[in-house]
Parts: structure tokens; sequence; C-alpha cells
């Protein structure tokens, strides 16, 4: 009977040990996350070892007393001398005959697997623990190198690492949390890791001390996971580690709110902190690199001086519905007047944009234009699908669309959408620029300059490829961010303690960020007065742009939900609300915020 059971207790330990192990390795134990697949198995085979040797010697002791404990532990024994290359086969061998004949075979070929596997097993077992102290003295001797750390390995911080490795030769790489990310083990992204010689902790970013590094050199951090509350959390635990570091970076991924609040909410110190929206920042830089292609193609409007930008929004959901809003104050220049329509499969489109914007969408603004006021034209056709004929007679009644930006969901709609309506836009006479959001490089690659079985080229723009969005030079050495620190700091007027809130509050960051977009955009289409320092501006210069930056300072925080106070008193503002008491036209501004406006507005100062 007690061979029965404990050849029972055995074969369900390498069951339940193998299973665990799977589930671990798919990362579908998250309550045991400090347990590996290796740590499992380990286990199971300890357990199975112990079972297997037990009836042997509680055979061996049957007369004497304490029989059970003796043999239990005789067996635990024996397990830890099989783990160490030895032998149990031979005192199994020799009482096997007492157990029952249909179970004797299996019984010895079971004995036989553990046998084979378990100082295989116990060196996994050990190497496991070996990997951080290896990773630990490796992140030590890296010292006095500048160091980019990782809170995990995957396919986005693989893809910015091997672009720092590239530009920054002396860096070390370091991914935090590397054989257990949210998509299991990855042997192909150990080896590219590998490649880069970096360093790989099997612990978490928050078991590390990071402080063990030069403060002579920089130290960078970047949370990067899916999950953006948990990245929220881990960017709060560093903070209140290494807030005081010197040349200490934190860049925390997210779009939400969770990562605005985080750094709204954080104490002074010397880490910087950035948040990376990625959909955010895709949009600034198509802006900044192509944006002024869009009043290059603008058309002449017939009877009038102005030209027309017209827009098409097609799909409103992240990417669609940022870039809708930065078009209202990017389309704010002397000359030009600005149209965008929008469309989308959500019959709550429109309401839930007029929700996010009140004010943008207001009648008393949207559709009028008005000198010294943000002047745009919106209009959102809600509950269309764009493969419908409803779409097909809307986009006849559009014969002016110059620009087009398409974002529905996936590459391969998002690719279907720009060629059929570079096809329809053909057949209507008009060859808009058309921007279609891809997140593949590989397939962004073959598409470039794609043309018919004509030779005719689509001329479609493909942006958003996960290859540039996650590299230094957006990331870390964005020369737009740095246009707007400069700006920022020229509207503190040289106050230094202001100056650091380009960092510390959003607000500033975004604001000073479309402030530069523009700013260079004033520069390509020769605004007088764009490419001079506030300070050589003569009177007409000064007054033009004054307005056209209040314009767009007012289209910018419609944009961004912000709506009129109620009142021109400095005191009615109310930041939590979203109100402000100069969203108003130019000619009711105080003259302190004109001389403000033709500051930032103006060229910055070498």
């Amino acid at each position: 009977m007690t061979w029965s059971i404990c050849f029972a207790v055995a074969v369900a330990a390498l069951l339940l040990s193998v299973s665990g192990a799977v589930a671990a390795h798919r990362g579908r134990m998250p309550v045991m996350k400090a347990l590996r697949p290796i740590h499992l198995l380990f286990a199971g085979s300890v357990v199975m070892c112990i079972a297997l040797c037990y009836p042997a010697y509680y055979t061996v002791y049957e007369e004497e007393a304490l029989q059970g404990m003796r043999s239990a532990v005789i067996s635990v024994q024996q397990a830890i001398r099989v783990f160490g290359a030895d032998s149990m086969y031979t005192d199994i061998f020799e009482q096997i005959h007492q157990a029952p004949v249909v179970l004797q075979r299996m019984y010895l070929l079971l004995v036989l697997v553990v046998q084979f596997f378990a100082p295989f097993l116990s060196l996994g077992f050990v190497l496991s623990f070996f990997k951080n102290a290896s990773a630990g003295l490796r992140y030590r001797f890296s010292y006095f190198q500048d160091v980019y750390v990782f809170s995990g390995l995957n396919k986005r911080t693989l893809l910015l690492a091997q672009d720092i490795a590239r530009t920054h030769r002396g860096a070390r790489i370091v991914f935090a949390d590397a054989y257990d990310d949210e998509e299991g083990m990855d042997a192909e992204r150990i080896e590219q890791a590998r490649e880069l010689r970096a360093i790989c902790f099997r612990k978490g970013l928050h078991a590390v001390n990071w402080a063990a590094h030069s403060r002579e050199k920089q130290l960078y951090f970047f949370v990067m996971g899916q999950n953006e509350v948990q990245n929220a959390d881990h960017a709060l635990r560093l903070l209140e580690r290494y807030n005081d570091l010197e040349n200490s970076h934190l860049y925390i991924f997210s779009t939400g709110v969770e990562g605005e609040l985080l750094l709204a909410g954080r104490q002074r110190g010397k880490m910087k902190v950035r948040r990376v929206n990625t959909v955010r920042s895709l949009v600034l830089r198509t802006l900044h690199e192509e944006g002024h292609l869009l009043f290059e193609n603008a058309l002449p409007v017939k009877g009038e001086t102005h030209k027309q930008i017209s827009a098409l929004i097609v799909g409103m959901g992240g990417y669609g519905t940022e870039m809708m809003k930065a078009l209202c104050w990017f389309g704010q220049m002397d000359g030009y007047r600005l149209k965008i329509n929008a469309v989308d499969q959500d019959p709550l489109a429109g309401e839930r944009f007029a929700a996010l914007c009140p004010e943008l969408m207001d009648e008393k603004y949207n559709g009028v234009f008005t000198e010294g006021e943000a002047g745009y034209d919106i209009r959102v056709l809600s509950g269309v699908d764009v493969e419908t004929k409803t779409f097909t007679d809307h986009l006849s009644t559009l014969s002016d669309i110059t620009y087009v930006f398409i974002s529905l969901g996936s590459d391969e709609q998002n690719i279907k959408t720009a060629a059929d309506l570079r096809m329809r836009f053909e057949r209507m006479k008009l060859h808009p620029q058309i921007h279609c959001v891809l997140s593949s490089d590989k397939v962004k690659d073959v598409l470039k300059n794609v043309k018919n079985h004509a030779h005719q080229p689509y001329d479609i723009c493909f942006v958003g490829d996960e290859k540039t969005a996650y590299s230094q030079a957006v990331i870390l050495d964005s020369d737009v961010e740095e246009d707007a620190f400069r700006r920022h700091c020229q509207y503190c007027d040289g106050d230094p303690d202001r100056e650091e809130d380009f960092w510390r509050y959003e607000y500033n960051y975004h604001s000073s960020m479309a402030l530069a977009v523009h700013g260079v955009l004033r520069k390509k289409l020769k605004i007088p007065g764009a490419d001079k320092p506030a300070a050589q501006l003569t009177p007409q210069e000064k007054a033009s742009l004054e307005t056209l930056e209040h314009c767009r300072w007012n289209a910018y925080m419609r944009s961004e939900g912000f709506v009129y106070s109620g009142s021109d008193e400095k005191s009615s503002r109310n930041d939590l609300g979203r109100m402000h008491h100069n969203l108003v036209p130019f000619d009711r501004l105080s003259q302190e915020i004109k001389d403000i406006d033709s500051r930032v507005g103006a060229g910055i100062k070498e």
C-alpha cells in the first residue's frame, strides 16, 4: 500500500510541477511571480525523489522504533545526494520486489527519470540565483559609464536600447525583470540583449540599488510597461528613492492621466522627469517635419485674399483625435483659413470630442472668423463606416480637401483606406497630402514610394512606425524639446525657479512644445519677425506677431479643454477647472500679456 501511495504522490508532484512551470513560463501565474519555471521543476523533483525513496527505507526499518520518521529523514538525505549526482537506484531496486507487480516497472522507470534529470535541475536552480549576482557585479563595474535602465525586456525597450547603443558606444544598457515580462521568456530577445552586451537582471526595477553609480555620469530610467497604472507605480517608487540623485533622468511612457498626476504631485528634486506620450509625440513630430506642406498645398479661395487648408481626419481614436486638436492651433496663420472634417464609425464621436474640447466646438467660435481670435471650421460625421456608400457620398461633397490623416486602429485597414482615398481623390481631380498611421517599420519600408501597375506613385506618407517612435532622436535628443525649453525660458524672462517648471508641470511642457512647433512653421513661411529676437522687432512686426501668437494660444488652450473663466480678471483663472481669463479676443488683453505674446512668439534669443 505504501508503494502505491508514494508512487501516486510522485506522479502528482511531476504533473503539478510541469504544469506550473508551463503556466509560469507563459506569464499565467502573477500571484507566483517570484517563482521561475526552474524553481517549480526543482521543487517538484525534490518531492518526487523523497516520495520514491520513502517506501524502500520504510521496508528496511519496519521493525525499528520511529519507523516512519527515520524513513522520512533518510529519504530527504538520499534526495540531497541524488541532486548532487549520486544514485538512489540501488536501494530502491533491492526492495522493489515488495511493491505490487503491476507497479514495479513504472516505479523503476520514474526513478531512472528523476535520477537522470536531478543533477541538471540542481545546476539550473543554482544558476538561476547566480544570474542576479553576476548582473549586479557587472553593474558595479559600469560605475563610470552612462547607464540606461529599462523596466523590462520587450520589443519597445529593445528598439530604443538598440538605437542608443548605436549612437552612444560608451553607454551601458541594463534590463530589469529581463527574464519575466508579461510575454514570458523570449529566447530571441534575450539573445538580442546579449548582442548589446546588456546587463540583464532577473530582479524587478526596484530590487536593485541603482545609486551605486558615479554622480558624474548620467543615469536614465525608462518605465515602458504595457500597464500604465503599473508604470505610474514604478515611477513613483523610483522617485521616492532617487529623486535627489545627481544627473538622473526618468522617462515614464504613458498616454493616460496617471502619469500626468504623478509628475504634478512629485516633490522638487534633482532628477529630471518626463512623461512620454507616444500619441502626442507622433502628432507633434509629423507637424514639425512635414506640417509646412499643409500650407504649401493650401488652395486659393475665389474672391478672397486668404488660402484654404481643408483637412480630413479619418478615424477619431487616439491618434485621430490628437491630430484634430493639434491642427486647430497649428493652422492659425496669417493669410490662411482652416477647415477640418472628421469621420468616425462611433455614433457618439462628435459628442465625445465636444465634451473633450467644449469651447473649441462652441458655435460662438467654431466656424467664426474674426480679427484677433482663433479661426477654424470643424465638422464631425459620426456613425459612418469608411467602407459604406454614405461615406463615399459625403466624400463627394468635400471638393477642396488638401490634407488627409488616417488612423483606424489597424495597419491593414489604414493602408487599404489610404489607397482607396487616393483613388477617389484622383477621380475628383484632387491630390491631397495623405498621412497614414503604420506601426510596422518593415511594412513601412516595403510600401515606401509604392506605385501601381502603371508606375503611378500612390504618394502616401506612412507615419508612426515603432522603430522611429522608440528612437534616441525622438525620445532623448528631440530638437523640438530643446527649442521648447528655450522658448519657455523666454516666457519666464530669466527666472530660474520658473524655468524648472518646464520639466515639472506638463501644462508648461506641452504648451511650450506646441509653441516651438508653430515657431518653426512661422520661420518656414517667412512670417515677418519670426526669425528675430523680441528686442529687434519693429513695431509692426511686434503687433503682428502678438496677434498671431494669441490666436494660436487661444486655439491651443481650447484644444486642451480650457474655457473662458467668465471674467478678464486674473483672479478668475482656475487651472483645476480648466478656466482661463485670457481666452478673449486680442484687443481685450492687457499690454503685459501682449508683450509676453511677442516675447514668446518672436525668434529665440541666442
